[in-house]
Parts: structure tokens; C-alpha cells; sequence
């Protein structure tokens, strides 16, 4: 670190340089208080870092080694945004979020550290509503229909190669057309199913560069993921991710907090499935432009998970929606290791940055390092040494002023959190569920009439043609299918046309009614 003089003598160079960071993060407007500077590896309490409210749709990251302390970074960025009227929307990965629901525990430690970064430190709990992926774990049910999940999203989670992929945009499209509705995976399978079968065959060959042997690779990897217990996660009633813009009663916002420690197994799953929940957003929200504050702050948790093996398309969809959401007000924390994790196109939308210490043990560590480094501002300290030296719950911090522009970077010993840092019993997280008002609505899965059920269906007995009708060739299976009455009933059900394709977005996602 730059600088030998003792720490707040403003005489000093060290002081002056110092105090220019600290005068970088005096900000006039709302602001979240991250913590005090780190100087001379003496904390400043009258150096408060601080990040403006309203530039927190600008994204960020939230990055560092294991056991350095993120989660408390992101509890600590949460409770302030509830405590401002900002919902909040937490993954949590290994269970141990769930306490940011009660207040904490004032201990030893917890008073050091308020003292040592000026900190009125009071315990306090805040408003979260709990969900699980398809009901695994404690939480309410979140659940979306592959129809709405779309051929991309699901392409990365079967771990499809690109021939494939294209492959399966195929099927939705025919699907669509023909107005199959696909709810859960057993109606995919069953669409898929039927257009390998002898009597799908000629269906299939109507549909331009769909083989039968991609399509039963298909076929094959949707069966193997349904017989991995994915097929909860697929159906109805689908979750209406505007849940996630509430307030509570009091003003605060509601912290969404999605347990996932039940599906850790499944990482492909619940990575895609949070980049759905970003998707559909999306879709629904308007335009509004630069707001005093976000409508929402979404931590996306292990973000490695979904870059990792991604399709360059896939890594432009991405990249497409984290720069256009920003404009409806929603604000996206990438959290993981290191930067390297993140592409380089989507690293550079991140104005936000919490960088916790970096472990240097070995030669691609190393490497990392200088790359990390090479992504911040210039800085008077000297970066690899204070990544490397950082304690728990200390970290490397820039953000956007209220201009735009980066502030200063700045060595911060980070707040504590006011909520309980660690899960909660299980009894209290089962009562809040039970006591949620979506439980009720929710919490039940659904299973109407759709693809699988039409195709399953026998065939309608034939009606006479009036003697002055014209003569008209016989109806496949599928038109068959599609013009019988039940389904003629579930198109008007659904409030679309017979026979018109579903609008998709940038990750082939559909556009829903609500």
C-alpha cells in the first residue's frame, strides 16, 4: 500500500491521498453505507464509503475467495435497500441467508466492528418472503412452464450442443404453431416423442433441418433430466416474477430470498433459472429510464455457473439483457470468485465493485490476480498486496458517483450486518412460508390439459361432410389434434388464436399475459 506516514495527518502525503478518496464518496443524495477506509491498515470511521441509490441499476459485482465474506456483503447491501422501500432478491446457495428475516446478535465481535468503522450498530430483522425452486426445500413453489422457459434457456440446461439447440427451437416453434401449450417437460417429451414416431415422421419432416437423430438426442437428454427430479421445477401456476417488486406494509422492501441448498446438485438448473427470472422481467416491465432509486436489486449468486460452457449466442443474450434492464429500473449484482469469472462484455456494464481478498497459492492464481487488478482504476495503493492481505469482511471497493463516473478506489472495512448472520431455525422459516399470502397460490402444483394430454388423446370420430361440401383431403394426427374441441377450448383458455406462434424474446422466452 502506498504511503509509510501514519494514517490522519492530513499534513502528510499519505493523509492528503487519503483524504481525496474519502472526499470521492461524499456524496448529497441517498446512499447506502458500505463501511470506513482502510489507510496504512488503519481503519478512518470519518471516512465513510458509500454508494449512491440511484446508480445501483448501473449493476455490479461482488467478487472474492471463500470464507472472505460475500454473503455478509450481500446481506448488508440488502438490508439498506429494504430499509430504503427497495425490494430485493437474494439466491441463497447454502442456506445461510435466511436470517436477514431476524434480527441479530450483539456480541463482542459485533461491537468491535461497529466501533471500528463508526457504525450505530441496532439488531434488526427485515421483511423476506421465501421460495424454492418447484417446491424442493423450504419456501414457496416457484415453478415455470417450458413454454415460457424457452428453447435457449433449456438448451443450456440440458447441456445441449448448438446444432441441438437449434434443433430444439425448432420443436417450440412447431409446437407453437400447432398450438401444443408446453406446461411441464412430459409435454415436450410428448411433442418430441411424436415426431420421431412413425406416424409424427411425416409431421417432422415439414420442419426444416430437424433430423430424427437430434431430435431422439433430444428426446433422450429431456428423459434423463425429468428422471433426475427436474420435472418439479416444470408447470403450473407459474410463478409471476412482478412478486418480486413488492414492498412491505411498512414501506421497506420485500428481501426475496430463493433457497436453493436442496438443489445444489443441480447447478446448471438454478443458474438458468435465475437468468429466466432476470429474462421475464425483462418481458414485463416498461421503460423508465435513470430512477432516484431501482425498482429492484437482483444478486445473481455463483455466477460462474451460468458462463461457464455458455454458446456465444448465449453469452450475447445475456450480455443483451443486463445492459437493456437497466433501463426498467432493475439493478444486477454478478457474485463469484473473481472477475475472470464474468465475460469481459458483460464485467464491463458492472459499475458497482466489492472485491474481497484474493488467495495467490498458486500460478494461475497469480495470474488471476494481475488480471483482477487490471480492472480497476488506477489507485495509489498498491493492489496486489492489499487483495492479498485483505481480513474477513474487508474489501476493495469503486462505484459510480451521482455523475456516473468511477469514485476513487478504496481499501474498506465493510459494516456488519444488523440482521441474523447465519440461517434461522426451521421452524420459524416453515411458519413465514405457511404465513406468506402467495402460499396459497403457489404452493399447489397444477396439471391441466396440454400438450401431452392432446397428443395422448384417441383421435375424434369422423364427421360426414353436407353433400355440397367440397371434397378435402384427410387431416394428419396433429390436425386432428388441434382442431378437436377440447383443444379449440384450451386456445381460447389461454386467450390466443388458434394456430398463432408465441412471441419470443432474446432468450427465446415467451411473452405472457398475465
Amino acid at each position: 500500500m502506498s504511503g509509510s506516514t501514519p494514517s490522519g495527518d492530513p499534513g502528510s502525503a499519505a493523509g492528503a491521498e487519503a483524504t481525496a478518496i474519502a472526499g470521492g464518496y461524499a456524496f448529497t443524495g441517498p446512499a447506502l453505507d458500505l463501511g470506513a477506509l482502510l489507510w496504512d491498515g488503519v481503519c478512518l470511521p470519518q471516512a465513510q464509503i458509500r454508494v449512491p441509490l440511484a446508480v445501483l441499476n448501473r449493476h455490479g459485482l461482488v467478487a472474492g475467495a471463500t470464507g472472505t465474506g460475500k454473503t455478509k456483503t450481500l446481506q448488508l447491501i440488502a438490508e439498506q435497500l429494504s430499509a430504503q422501500g427497495v425490494p430485493v432478491f437474494l439466491a441463497d446457495i447454502k442456506g445461510d441467508v435466511s436470517g436477514v428475516s431476524a434480527p441479530g446478535e450483539e456480541n463482542e465481535k459485533v461491537r468491535e466492528r461497529a466501533a471500528s468503522v463508526g457504525q450505530d450498530w441496532t439488531a434488526t430483522g427485515y421483511p423476506c418472503e421465501f421460495y424454492a425452486l418447484g417446491g424442493t426445500g423450504p419456501g414457496i413453489p416457484l415453478r415455470a412452464t417450458v413454454t415460457s422457459f424457452g428453447p435457449v434457456l433449456l438448451s443450456k440446461v440440458l447441456q445441449l450442443n448448438q446444432t441441438q439447440e437449434q434443433s430444439l427451437g425448432l420443436i417450440f416453434h412447431y409446437a407453437d404453431s400447432k398450438g401444443l401449450e408446453l406446461v411441464d417437460l412430459k409435454d415436450l417429451r410428448a411433442v418430441v416423442a411424436f415426431l420421431t414416431s412413425d406416424v409424427g415422421k411425416p409431421e417432422l419432416k415439414g420442419i426444416g433441418g430437424l433430423s430424427t437423430v437430434t431430435a431422439g438426442v433430444i428426446l433422450r437428454a429431456l428423459t434423463a433430466f425429468e428422471q433426475q427430479g427436474a420435472g418439479e421445477f416444470f408447470g403450473e401456476p407459474e410463478f409471476d416474477t412482478n412478486e418480486l417488486l413488492r414492498q412491505a406494509p411498512d414501506g421497506r422492501g420485500l428481501v426475496s430470498v430463493l433457497e436453493l441448498a436442496a438443489v445444489q446438485r443441480s447447478p446448471q438448473l438454478f443458474s438458468t433459472f435465475l437468468m429466466w427470472l432476470l429474462a421475464d422481467l425483462f418481458h414485463d416491465l416498461p421503460e423508465v429510464g435513470d430512477l432516484d432509486r431501482p425498482k429492484l436489486v437482483f444478486f445473481f449468486d455463483e455466477a460462474h455457473l451460468l458462463f461457464n460452457g455458455a454458446s456465444k449466442a448465449f453469452l450475447e443474450a445475456i450480455t443483451q439483457t443486463v445492459r437493456l434492464i437497466r433501463s426498467k429500473g432493475v439493478g444486477v449484482f454478478f457474485v463469484t470468485q473473481t472477475p475472470k469469472d464474468v465475460p469481459a462484455d458483460v464485467l464491463a456494464q458492472l459499475g458497482n465493485r466489492v472485491q474481497h481478498a484474493l488467495r495467490a497459492f498458486t500460478p494461475d492464481d497469480a495470474k488471476a490476480l494481475k488480471a483482477t487488478v487490471r480492472t480497476f482504476p488506477h489507485s495509489p495503493y498498491d493492489l496486489e498486496e492489499v487483495l492479498t492481505g485483505l481480513g474477513t469482511g474487508e474489501a476493495v471497493v469503486t462505484v459510480l458517483n451521482e455523475q456516473g463516473a468511477p469514485t476513487p478506489v478504496a481499501a474498506t472495512r465493510l459494516r456488519a450486518p444488523r440482521s441474523l448472520m447465519g440461517p434461522v431455525g426451521d421452524e420459524a422459516l416453515e411458519r413465514a412460508v405457511k404465513a406468506s399470502l402467495l402460499y396459497g397460490r403457489y404452493a399447489e402444483a397444477v396439471d391441466r390439459e396440454s400438450a401431452y394430454e392432446k397428443l395422448q388423446a384417441p383421435a375424434p370420430a369422423a364427421v360426414p361432410e353436407p353433400a355440397a361440401a367440397p371434397e378435402k383431403s384427410d387431416p394428419s394426427l396433429v390436425e386432428q389434434v388441434v382442431g378437436s374441441g377440447m383443444f379449440k377450448s384450451l386456445a381460447r383458455s389461454i386467450g390466443t388464436q388458434l394456430g398463432r406462434e408465441i412471441s419470443r424474446s432474446i432468450f427465446g422466452t415467451s411473452r405472457r399475459r398475465r
